[in-house]
């Protein structure tokens, strides 16, 4: 059996999982023993690697022997290059090649947080997803992945020997691309609240999007707010410049929305998924995903019966003459929350099958 570490680090928190293996398969086929799992405080640390021994400690209790993992990956909520990564909320400078060097491991990787979600999707069990688009998946076909949270995430895997490969991509920077009138005017108006030129389906696909769709229907006079949430919104708004903010805006709309008790937030999520939904097929036709295409971020599962409401689906499919072809895509929803920390242990895991393949 081999001991692997796998890491989701992020600004606010770093969660740990030691798992063991005792296979050469393919990645897809990987099969994953958890051994220990924690969760730490990212800030309380000067560095990834006293988080790791303290770490290794702890899963001594639950273990015959000290953990002695061979591979580890850690997943970064952040831009990585050459294995090395500067965390974009914390001091922290991550180096993998340090990292194996300080904590005696034999090979540490360090992948993008969504780089790892791509991998995730891999290790998915059917209790994970609920599917939008119920198709036969084709094994031999790309598998694109797509995320509204903080951004826009997008990315796709392609069949690699007898696995897979994950690919990053910048598709959510691509111009945000209005189908209707008012989304000519939400254009405008993005465009002088942020003195800029251009709008990236980023600014209106993803929870700043959905507070700037909020805005605009409001400052626009065409659906009116409801005191309570106007109020949170209002106060969110005064928090602007200030590093803690008490109030997160998307989900106020969105739980609004959901229970129909503001008009105005009904009205944002409409377009909000709308917006989602059309550039989800945009990915699709550039892609042909029949493997599958995968929706993860907190927005989508934290709202399922928004996502289920066809909002997405219509426009997801709406693509005029090849409106066809996505009808053969498989579209779900990942409701893992964990999908970027499985994705890293199966990264360690594709790490252990690659080094026995090449001695």
């Amino acid at each position: 059996m081999t001991q692997l570490l796998a890491g989701d680090i992020g600004g606010t928190k770093t969660i740990l999982r030691l798992v063991e293996t005792a296979t050469n398969s393919p990645t897809a086929d990987v099969k994953l023993n958890t051994i220990y799992e924690n969760l730490y405080a990212s800030g309380e640390y000067p560095d990834l690697a006293p988080i790791v021994r303290e770490f290794l400690v702890a899963a001594t209790a639950v273990t015959s022997a000290p953990p002695q993992p061979e591979y580890a990956c850690f997943a970064i909520a952040g831009p990585v290059a050459d294995n090395v990564s500067s965390l974009t909320n914390l001091s922290w400078l991550l180096e993998g090649d340090r990292l194996e060097h300080e904590l005696g491991i034999s090979r540490v990787s360090l992948i993008n947080d969504f780089a790892a979600v791509g991998y995730g999707i891999l290790g998915m069990e059917e209790e994970d997803l609920h599917t939008l688009q119920s198709v036969s998946a084709k094994g031999d076909a790309p598998i694109a992945v797509i995320g509204a949270g903080t951004g826009l995430g997008q990315g796709f895997l392609i069949p690699h020997y007898q696995g897979y490969r994950v690919y990053p991509s910048e598709g959510g920077h691509a111009d945000f691309a209005p189908r209707s009138e008012l989304e000519f005017q939400l254009l405008d108006y993005l465009r002088d609240k942020y003195k800029i030129t251009r709008i990236s389906a980023e600014r209106v696909v993803s929870g700043q999007g959905i507070v700037a769709i909020y805005q605009f229907l409001r400052d626009r006079q065409i659906a009116t707010e409801t005191p309570e949430v106007g109020e949170a919104i209002r106060a969110w708004e005064r928090q602007t410049g200030m590093k803690e903010k008490t109030i997160d805006p998307g989900a106020v709309i969105a739980q609004a929305a959901v229970s129909q008790s503001d008009y105005l937030s009904e009205r944002t999520m409409q377009i909000f998924l709308s917006a989602y939904g059309a550039e989800a097929g945009n990915l699709a036709l550039k892609l042909l995903p029949y493997g599958g295409l995968y929706i993860a971020g907190g927005i989508a599962a934290k709202n399922l019966s928004l996502m289920k409401s066809g909002a997405f689906m219509n426009a997801f499919s709406d693509k005029g003459r090849v409106s066809g072809l996505l009808e053969k895509v498989p579209v779900h929803i990942i409701l893992n929350p964990k999908v970027g920390l499985i994705g890293a242990a199966l990264y360690a895991a594709q790490m252990q099958i690659q080094d026995g393949q090449a001695s």
